[in-house]
Parts: structure tokens; sequence; C-alpha cells
């Protein structure tokens, strides 16, 4: 009973097991405490909606592979194994906190001499030799008493690092949905390219044959007919480039689909028209980026990780409690060992085991901890700096752009004009079919700046999305992370609207 009674205290302080947490108070560093209230680049009101923005582009081609991307990319099928990896993980740290029970069959038969023992004669009879044959079966039981959280403080580190790694999954579907987008725009604006380059080679290739002509007639100098060869030869240069360029970007979005790229490519041989989008992203308070861009909040998923598992290695300073329990049956035939009522059995045991000398293992243990916890808040304080620093620079990059290819559109409309104006001038009898042909170059030479300043707004937008972070496809359960208190909202500044059009 005795034994019973100290059984039955000790399993009444299981409770308690999480009572005791070693671990540091959890504390953001001072560049999260002190982020500012607002971007500098922006201050336009409005919460962050990134879910499936690109389909603003209006883009049927350009939404399927985006999805193809998501649901088939090889670096998310990766990153989505370690997010198993790290959940598994978890599982196992979490075992600890159970008691861990096993059954036991087990049958031994021995055969021995017993010369020279007490045992060597009963009633004047001499026995040489005597057998024995044991049959047995139990149940047994282990577990240790949690009682200076080592075992929490591990389970609370794993499944942080599971908490990190399902941020990083996202950090990955951002990273190949936003690499579709781009190399998508690359191949959009290169095949514009070559399409403008062989029309200004046709163009080039006819005005060089009406200069020699000229020339022939002492009409033209020599000057004037190399520049127009030398252009022509460049012309005709640059489209093996191009073509090369494009041949890449195929590849390049086939890998991000998972895909070879010419089954890709007949995809892809239809006319690719997304609309542009112009209106400001946005951005909200810059407080948001701490839960919202995934690769921040795996950060501080891990520098809480790296803060669980000080208090885990600081509980191995203290002593331990193990509990034992066994019970069975035991009998000397295979039919008697289930006669339980005969052949129980039962053992119990309890150990108390404290560290005396280990040669400094637990403090170095201990100082490696706390120095992986620096570490990790260092690249938390990092994130931060960085995402702030992202977004900013994206947003000022973004409006740069749109300001550009506004510039550009007016551009465009003027060269036109010019050209209907020396288009009718050689149909009245008073321009010449050359001026005409120079003006028809200028177009195509302001149209093909007019497709890379599409491209550069496109992906300048994609840049603001990518650096504002938010879950692109879907929600992310609740992480246990609390940023800091929400800061005032932010005030609006209009910026005047770009040229409207579509990116051919």
């Amino acid at each position: 009973m005795g034994r019973l009674g100290l059984f039955a205290i000790l399993a009444a302080t299981l409770p308690l097991n999480a009572c005791i947490s070693l671990a540091p108070l959890a504390e953001q560093p001072k560049i999260a405490e002190n982020i500012p209230e607002r971007y500098s680049a922006t201050d336009i009101d409005g919460t962050y909606r990134p879910a499936n923005w690109w389909v603003q582009f209006s883009d049927p081609v350009l939404d399927s592979l985006v999805n193809d991307a998501l649901r088939n990319n090889l670096d998310i099928a990766e990153a989505a194994a370690r997010v198993e990896q790290a959940s598994a993980e978890a599982r196992i740290a979490r075992s600890a906190l159970f008691p861990a029970l096993s059954a036991t069959a087990s049958t031994s038969y021995s055969d021995s001499p017993l010369a020279g023992s007490a045992f060597g004669g009963f009633g004047g009879q001499t026995i040489d030799r005597i057998a024995n044959e044991t049959y047995s079966v139990s149940l047994g039981a282990a577990y240790e008493l949690d009682l200076f959280g080592r075992v929490r403080g591990d389970l609370a580190a794993a499944r942080n690092d599971a908490i990190a790694a399902e941020y990083d999954f996202r950090s990955v579907q951002l990273a190949a949905a936003a690499e579709t987008i781009s190399t998508y725009f690359d191949i959009v604006d290169t095949r514009t390219q070559i399409a403008l380059t062989v029309k200004t080679a046709e163009l080039l290739s006819d005005r060089a044959e009406r200069t020699n002509d000229r020339y022939l007639r002492g009409l033209a100098d020599s000057f004037e007919l190399y520049q127009v060869r030398q252009d022509l030869r460049n012309a005709q240069a640059s489209l093996p480039s191009l073509e090369a360029a494009l041949t890449s970007a195929n590849g390049r979005i086939a890998t991000l689909v998972g895909m070879y790229p010419a089954p890709l490519k007949r995809r892809l041989d239809t006319s690719l028209t997304p609309q542009l989008v112009f209106e400001p992203v946005p951005a909200g308070l810059p407080a948001d980026l701490l839960s919202q861009r995934p690769d921040v909040a795996a950060a501080w998923a891990r520098l809480e990780a790296a803060r669980q598992r000080i208090g885990a290695r600081r509980a191995e300073r203290f002593p331990s409690l193990q509990l034992t329990a066994s019970l069975g049956s035991q009998a000397g035939e295979p039919v008697s060992v289930f006669d339980i009522a005969d052949t129980w059995l039962l053992s119990l045991g309890s150990s108390l085991v404290a560290p005396l000398f280990d040669a400094g293992r637990i403090t170095a243990n201990i100082r490696a901890a706390r120095a992986r916890y620096d570490q990790q808040a260092a690249a938390y304080a990092r994130a931060v700096l960085t995402a702030y620093r992202e977004v900013d620079v994206a947003i000022d990059a973004y409006e740069e752009r749109r300001q550009r290819y506004g510039l550009i559109a007016r551009q465009l409309a003027e060269a036109e004009a010019s050209l209907d104006v020396q288009a009718n001038r050689f149909a009245a009898g008073v321009g010449s079919y050359t001026a005409y042909l120079d003006a028809l170059r200028a177009v195509y030479q302001v149209e093909s700046g007019l497709s890379g300043a599409a491209r550069d707004v496109a992906i300048s937008r994609l840049g603001v999305h990518r650096a504002l972070g938010g879950d692109w496809t879907a929600e992310i359960g609740d992480t246990s992370f609390a940023p800091p208190e929400t800061m005032p909202a932010q005030t609006a500044t209009d910026i005047s609207a770009a040229a409207e059009g579509n990116m051919r």
C-alpha cells in the first residue's frame, strides 16, 4: 500500500507539468517595435487584399499558368514535404508528454548442473541437473514527469518550427507565382519586340534599296547609304538574340509550371493581350508586414522556437522523475500463463535523477541555445527592416514606371500624328516616300519602347504585391504571433492616372 500511495501522489502531480517554464520572456526586437507608422513612398488609405490579384490583368492564359504553377511547381512540392516533415517532428516531440506503453511476451528455458550447490540432494537422492521453463506476458508503462518544462519546451519549439515551415511554404508559393507572372510578361514583351524588329528590318530593307537608287542617281551621299545599311544590319542582328531570349523565357515558365517546353509552347502560341492595371495598390500599415509577409512571420516563429529551446536546455539542470510500472503473468506452462488469478505479477518503480557533474555539457548547451536565439533575433529584425525597405522601393518604382509609360504613350501619339502628316503629304504629291518610311520607323521605335514600359509597369506592380506579402491563395491559421499595437491609419496622396492601354 505504501508504494501504491506513493504512485497516487506522483500521479496527482501530472497536471502541474505545464506550470513551469524556464524560457525567457518573449519580446520584440527594437527594430520591430520602432517600425515607422507609414511608408515614406505613399500614404494611400485602404486595406491590402492580395488574394488572386493577377486576375486584374484579365488574361485567361496568365490565370491558367499561375494556377498550374501553384499546383505543379516542384519547389512548392519540396516545400510541402518540408511542412509535412516539420509537422511529424512536432508530433514526435508531443509524444513525450504521454506514457509509453509496451506489451511483452517471452519464454525462457534453462538446463544447468547443481554440482557443488546446496540443492545437490533431496531425501537422500542426488540430482545432477535442474531444468526450468518459464512463460510470461506483461504490459509495461513508463512516464517522465515534466516538472521543469523540458519536454514542453522542446514541443513548443517543434511546433514553432512547423509554423515556420508552413510560412516558408507560403513564401515559395509567392515566389513561384511571382516568377510565373514576371516571366509571362517577359514573353509578351519579347514577342512584341520580335514582331516590331521584323517590321523594322523590312522597312529598312525598302529604305536601303531606295537610298541606293538615289545614291546611284547622285541624289544621296555615301554616308546616308552606309547609315541606312548599318541600321538594317543592326535590326537583323538583334533578331537572333531576341529569339534566344524568347526560348529562354519559354523554358523558364515551363519549369515553373512543371512541364516540358514543347507542350507549353503550344499553349502560348496564341494572342497574349494582358490588360495593364494602373490603379495604386493600398499598402495598409507597415505593422501589417509583421504578420502579413510570410518570411517575417517565419522568422518570428523561428525566434519563438529558439526562445523555447533555451527553457528546455535550462530545465536539464534540474532532476528528472521517471515512473515505471509492469503488470503481467508468469508460469511454467504456456496454458497456465493465462491463469492470471494465480500467476499475476506487479512491478512498480520510480527514479529521481539529478545531474551532478557533466564537464560543462548542460552549460554549453544553454549558451548554444542562447546564441541561436540571438541569431534568430537578428534574422527577424533584418526581415522586418528588409520588408519595410522593399515595400517603400516597390511603391516608388511602381509610381515611376506608371509615369514613364504615360510619357511614352504621349510620345507614341505624337509619332503617329507625324506619320499621318507624312502619309498625307506623300498622297498629295508634296512629300517623299522616304520621309514616310522614316516616320513609320519612328512609330515602330516608340511602340518598342512602350512595350518595354508596359512590361515594367506590370512587373513593378508585381513587385508591390510581392513586397507586401500576404497570402495570395488561402488563409493561414493562427500562429499565436501578436504584432505590435495597431498604428494610425495612413492618409492618401492622389497619383495621377497614367495612360490607359493594352500590353500587346
